[in-house]
């Protein structure tokens, strides 16, 4: 085994990925309040520092996870996240009931399922949170769609929801793969024959083909930026802006949060996505002004 397949290496990946999320979102997540509006126009930063939301939070369980399951425990995930579930944190409702429940007793397998009368969520959070999965497998992109597949299903059991894990996780696996970061078109290329038929992949075909539009405004109009909060709504406009920006942190975080929507999930995913590879990592004054993770994710020192 190679230092960087061990899991060592692995842990290095996925906590680089995590941090990247944890900007996106926090960084994100300025841009609700009002008075910041204008700083987006500029591209200007908001006075530190930023908290991170729900986003950052479920991103640490899973990290945590693999740091001790060297895989996806569903009970030791579930676990994690009801007993780090915060819900200052902005959680949606059906998740913040469902993990108080968790918390009490319930299993998750039964109270996941039965969300939405019985079609499981379609949200966007099992997405939102799962690139550091997709950097721990860069040397396997298919375990990582496979692994992002059996995390989801704790809380999103609907397809869609299922399959934009899935997707977050093979960007991020290619993203962050030893060979370095692959071209936009081979990106989003290696993402769609990863994923089975569904909205998202639809999403990502389309995607795909508008890689050469410059105004990621008309972009978000066709594939959406999360303002249902939807997997197919989410992630095939954060995969279009990550692939176009790989190793490009600054300008990958500008060109999605512009387009508003779910600004602090859009940016976490793609600043997950792109730090996953060396060249991606936020700049250094960004993460100083971003909240430390807690204090329980480890840290492999």
């Amino acid at each position: 085994m190679t230092a960087d397949s061990s899991s060592l290496g692995r842990l290095e990946r996925a906590l680089a990925s995590l941090r990247g999320l944890a900007v996106g979102d926090a960084l994100g997540s300025q841009f609700f309040v009002p008075v910041h509006y204008p700083l987006l126009k500029r591209r200007e930063l908001p006075a530190g520092p930023w908290q991170w939301t729900d986003d950052t939070e479920m991103a640490c369980s899973v990290v945590a996870v693999l740091a001790a399951h060297h895989r996806v425990d569903q009970d030791a995930l579930a676990r994690s996240f009801a007993e780090h579930h915060d819900f200052d944190r902005g959680y949606g409702p059906a998740v913040n009931r469902l993990l108080r429940l968790v918390r009490e007793g319930g299993d998750w397998r039964e109270l996941a399922a039965g969300l939405f009368n019985g079609q499981g969520s379609w949200g966007n959070g099992a997405a939102m949170r799962i690139a550091p999965l997709g950097a721990w497998y860069a040397d396997d992109p298919e375990q990582a769609t496979h692994q992002a597949e059996i995390s989801a299903y704790t809380t999103h059991q609907h397809r869609e929801a299922v399959v934009g894990a899935m997707a977050v996780a093979a960007a991020a696996a290619l993203a962050g793969s030893p060979d370095g970061p692959p071209a936009p078109e081979a990106l989003l290329d290696g993402v769609v024959a990863l994923v089975p038929k569904s909205a998202v992949g639809q999403g990502l075909r389309r995607a795909r083909d508008m890689l050469d539009y410059g105004d990621a405004a008309t972009v978000a109009a066709v594939l959406g930026c999360g303002r249902r909060t939807t997997a197919h709504d989410t992630v095939p406009f954060a995969l279009w802006s990550a692939a176009r920006a790989l190793g490009d942190y600054e300008t990958a975080f500008w060109t999605t949060a512009q387009v508003g929507g779910d600004v602090d999930t859009t940016c976490a995913i793609v600043g997950g996505v792109l730090a996953a590879g060396k060249a991606g990592a936020p700049p250094a004054e960004w993460v100083r002004h971003t909240e430390a993770l807690p204090d329980w994710v480890p840290t492999g020192v």
